[in-house]
């Protein structure tokens, strides 16, 4: 067994209500361009200030469907295996303002996801587990209901 496989969750050392990710995910206004890009969505939302603020926005926000890849990609982090998600769902519930760098390289994280994700149940006949996720930005929840199912044999 290599090292990678080891550290995969078993499924028989989880428990319902165990904090299984804590972690930071930095946004940066890089990340949106790389985004748009290889999603086709270039909305001026996402990367022009002064549209984002004439539509009512406080600044640029960043793609949903980026929020959500990138809990996702902590999620298949932790079970080892990009392969092992059987199902996720979530709640857009509130934007990611992701400003413009004071100074520094357009790379420089200007905005973070918080992200804790919890074992909701186990089932063990089918092998699969389900996390309930809480992500917030800045302090407010901007996923909700978030719910990933992964399996783990």
């Amino acid at each position: 067994m290599t090292a990678e496989h080891a550290a995969r969750p078993a499924l028989a050392d989880l428990e319902v209500g165990e904090r299984v990710i804590e972690t930071a995910v930095p946004v940066s206004r890089a990340d949106l361009i790389a985004y748009a890009a290889a999603s086709g969505d270039h909305n001026h939302i996402h990367w022009n200030e002064r549209y984002a603020r004439e539509v009512g926005l406080p600044d640029v926000i960043a793609h949903g469907m980026l929020t959500m890849g990138s809990v996702l990609a902590k999620v298949t982090d932790w079970a080892g295996d990009p392969g092992a998600i059987a199902d996720a769902r979530t709640r857009f519930t509130s934007m990611v303002v992701v400003p413009d760098a004071e100074s520094g390289p357009p790379s420089a994280p200007t905005a973070q996801l918080d992200l804790t994700a919890a074992v909701g149940a186990i089932d063990a006949d089918a092998g699969i587990v389900r996390l309930d996720l809480e992500v917030a930005s800045a302090g407010e929840k901007v996923l909700g209901r978030t719910q990933v199912k992964v399996r783990l044999r």
